[in-house]
């Protein structure tokens, strides 16, 4: 065997230096070392054995959205956003590399199917192998017949997450409308109202939704009123937090006289038909109407009581709301709306918490998420019930991790150690 020994290798023309032919070995031997030069590339266009780190792969930063035929020794970015991705594994030969990583998180919505090569296994099973778990990357080394290619490395993107630090936040939905009914309509409920803390991943989109206030029927209509519209915080590493918007009113004819269920339930308008329920952890059930002469609708509920049974001579109060000061201080959210009466001389309808529709058919409290009043009728209806409040969605972030990212145009104030994102509209916040 000859044997050439020189200090350096280099091309005798142009950048490219080729080492052996097409079917050669090229073999660095044991305890040896070998250098490429800063700025050199070196490229395989071979099969690596037992060169560098066992069992790597070269990745390419070329991402892959369609099916494709993977090349030995290489690993690929797979994105699935737009639907399944087939990847079919090269001819198996010992010692050979494939990997795969799911770039978009979404292998758990649109698989990412393995494919042996004819006779091929994957695992020692002759069949496709289908990754379907989010962010999973995966290394597959070819080992033999017996078993083909096996999985010698796997991991989640959720092991390396980015960068959070702790928010609190208030979601509360819009309140549903007064009820109108030639007799008084049931109050309208508050929208339900949550609040808690969560961890905000740094550079992540938080989707932010404000529920409106749900709306009455006109004057005639004798129509249970609209719910008012759900609140929702929503983005990456959080549970969607779903505030649900208050229920209508109930009216007396057409109605359906019952209150309607929400975040807190509607009043009822008509005895025997009862008033709306709440969702639990978020408000309160709606109040009952009573008969003659008054024909007192149910108040609506609120976040922190029931709404008041009407009476023989006057509506029901809606329930209370809830005190809450993630702003700094302390404001009374989600109260219900007050319930109407058959006329005036019987006295007026019943006052909401705060946030809540008062007496006689006003509106509930915009960006506190209160039900609106029932209408008070005078023997035909005149008038009609109120809107519900619009709803109201508030962050509240270490001012030191605040990022100054919003869309939407919410009001931003600070409390001590904190910011304060105030969202009267739907927006989002980059954390």
């Amino acid at each position: 065997m000859s044997k050439i020994e020189v200090d350096a290798i280099e091309p005798q023309s142009g950048t490219s230096l080729t080492i052996g032919a097409s079917g050669d070995t090229a073999t660095v031997p044991s305890g040896a070392t070998l250098t490429i030069a800063s700025g050199a590339t070196i490229t395989n266009s071979g099969t690596a054995v037992n060169f560098g780190a066992t069992g790597s792969a070269s990745w390419s930063t070329t991402v892959k959205t369609g099916d494709f035929t993977a090349v030995a020794g290489e690993g690929y970015f797979v994105n699935t956003t737009s639907g399944e991705v087939d990847v079919a594994l090269p001819a198996g030969v010992a010692g050979a590399v494939v990997a795969v990583k799911d770039y978009a998180n979404t292998f758990d919505t649109n698989n990412c199917i393995l494919v042996p090569n004819g006779s091929d296994k994957i695992g020692g099973s002759a069949v496709n192998a289908i990754l379907e778990t989010e962010g999973i990357a995966v290394t597959l080394v070819f080992i033999d017949s017996t078993k083909g290619w096996l999985v010698t490395d796997s991991g989640l993107q959720s092991e390396a997450p980015p960068p959070s630090y702790a928010a609190s936040y208030l979601v509360i939905a819009g309140g549903g409308g007064g009820g109108s009914a030639h007799t008084g309509g049931g109050g309208g409920g508050a929208g339900g109202m949550l609040s808690g803390s969560a961890n905000l991943q740094t550079g992540q989109v938080y989707t932010v939704t404000v529920g409106a206030g749900g709306t009455s029927p006109n004057p005639g209509s004798d129509t249970r009123a609209n719910p008012g519209g759900n609140s929702e915080l929503s983005g990456s590493g959080i549970s969607t937090v779903t505030a649900i918007g208050g229920g209508g009113g109930g009216a007396w004819n057409s109605g359906p006289a019952s209150g309607d269920a929400g975040g807190s339930g509607g009043g009822s308008e008509k005895p025997g038909n009862p008033g709306g329920a709440g969702t639990s952890g978020q408000g309160n059930n709606g109040g009952d109407g009573q008969g003659a002469p008054a024909y007192g609708a149910g108040g609506g509920g609120g976040a922190g009581a029931v709404g008041s049974n009407g009476t023989t001579s006057a509506g029901g109060n809606g329930g209370a709301g809830l005190a809450n000061s993630i702003t700094g201080s302390s404001v009374t959210y989600a109260g219900g709306g007050g319930g109407g009466t058959y006329h005036s001389s019987y006295g007026p309808g019943g006052s909401g918490g705060s946030g809540g529709g008062g007496a006689s058919g006003s509106a509930g409290t915009n960006y506190l998420g209160g039900g609106g009043g029932g209408s008070v009728g005078t023997n035909g209806p005149t008038t009609t019930g109120s809107v519900g409040g619009i709803g109201v969605v508030i962050l509240s972030v270490p001012t030191a991790d605040y990022s100054s990212t919003t869309t939407g145009s919410p009001t931003v104030t600070t409390s001590g150690s904190n910011t304060i994102i105030k969202f009267t509209g739907s927006g989002s916040y980059t954390a």
